[in-house]
């Protein structure tokens, strides 16, 4: 009996997939629930599995193929069995050999070996006939002791000036045709000077949303500082009961999603979007936090952040942050955010102005923390500080909206209690 694979379900919004990569070929034994294949959509990665046990198929796409939810991938052949060819081979026993009759030797002869010294670019064994060098007396400076055309020069130099002892020719140079400095010499073994490499879907999409925003929105970044001394002691202080009450370790990002959640109750225009001829102000909130993967940039949702607790958002950050790591986050985990925070700090950015997430109004950049010297009551102090940027859509954002929501934050991580406090 036949079954076929067909392309899943690919998420709202989503009407098409790239063929990533075949996990097994035709003639595999393959499970139930077992990963055939993975297809690359324009946010995630999704794996297909098999339907049924059996032995894959003839298959309908190839890697790289584009396809639509429903299409044809390839088919199961329940109740068969893998080919012999896919198995292990079987050992080959070596033919015996009598005593009286030696087998005669089968070996090639081995080819004449050639040194690097053979091995020359046209350009040095053009120089080299027309300075009458003798390449064996060379020591080369090239790949497997290639020479090049810098290695003439120095021994023609060192035969010139008598330093090359009895057996180096005396060799005239004439400087005028020589070369500001050596080429560098092109070896098929190594690594080409270009790779052309075809986009993946996501990073295509990321390019074309980062681009869009740019086209649509009217932005603008705000920037400020924060103070990170009683946050630092505070996570200092609690670290050991916090990991030992709820298995996760408190970090800063908890503390920042804590501390826009009081400034988006505040300033609601930071948590609304345009659509067509309206704003929508959004009562609930859904922060979206940037990760970084080895296929680009995600940023997954932490829903009802503002329902969560602090070791709530860690665990939920953590899981989120592993899942696009490994590939595993799903559609409904990337959508629908409403506001977002990116931590370049993570990776040693000391400032810069993160892009919106459309059709998101803000995103929130925090940055590296590094001493630097302030004034505290009249007094210079080494202080741990932060520069923190909004980035914000002018069209639905008024400036001073944008710079009181800035401050709020920066406020309630500078003084903790303000969260706990929700003021």
């Amino acid at each position: 009996m036949t079954t076929k694979i067909k392309v899943p379900a690919l998420g709202e919004s989503v009407s098409e997939a790239t063929v990533a990569s075949w996990l097994k070929k035709p003639g595999d034994a393959v499970q139930m629930d077992e990963t055939l294949i993975e297809l690359e959509t324009d946010k995630v990665t999704l794996e297909v599995n098999a339907p049924v046990s059996g032995v894959l198929g003839e298959l309908s796409a190839a890697e790289g193929d584009t396809v639509e939810m429903g299409d044809l991938l390839g088919v199961i052949e329940e109740g068969a069995t893998a080919s012999p060819s896919d198995s292990a081979p079987a050992k080959k026993e070596p033919t015996p050999k009598t005593a009286s009759t030696p087998a005669p030797s089968t070996m090639p002869a081995p080819a004449p070996q050639t040194s690097a010294h053979d091995k020359l670019a046209p350009s040095v064994s053009k120089m080299a006939s027309e300075q009458n060098i003798n390449v064996a007396q060379v020591q080369g400076s090239g790949k497997d002791g290639r020479v090049l055309k810098g290695d003439l020069l120095a021994f023609s130099a060192r035969g010139s000036s008598g330093s090359g002892g009895a057996s180096a020719p005396q060799i005239a140079l004439d400087l005028s045709s020589v070369a500001p400095a050596p080429q560098r010499e092109t070896d098929p073994q190594e690594t080409p000077k270009e790779e052309r490499v075809k986009m993946t879907r996501l990073r295509k999409t990321i390019a074309t949303r980062l681009k869009e925003a740019q086209n649509t929105a009217a932005m603008l970044t705000t920037f400020n500082e924060v103070d990170m001394t009683n946050v630092m002691a505070a996570r200092k202080k609690y670290q050991d009961h916090f990991v030992k009450k709820h298995g996760v370790k408190l970090g800063f990002m908890s503390f920042f999603v804590k501390a826009a959640l009081v400034a988006l109750k505040e300033i609601p225009a930071v948590n609304a979007e345009i659509d067509g001829d309206d704003l929508v102000y959004k009562n609930h909130y859904d922060i979206g936090v940037a990760v970084s993967t080895p296929n680009g940039l995600v940023v997954p949702v932490v829903r009802d952040a503002d329902l969560l607790s602090f070791s709530d958002v860690e665990k939920t950050i953590g899981d989120l942050g592993k899942r696009g790591r490994d590939g595993k986050l799903s559609m409904q985990q990337l959508m629908g955010g409403t506001f977002t925070i990116t931590n370049g700090g993570t990776f040693g950015s000391l400032m810069s102005t993160p892009i919106l997430n459309p059709p998101q109004s803000g995103i929130l950049g925090m940055h590296k923390i590094q001493e630097r010297p302030m004034v505290v009551n009249g007094k210079i102090e080494v202080c741990p500080m932060m520069y923190l940027a909004l980035t914000y859509d002018h069209r639905v954002i008024d400036g001073r909206e944008a710079v009181t929501f800035l401050v709020r934050v920066k406020e309630c991580i500078e003084n903790p209690e303000r969260i706990l406090f929700d003021i």
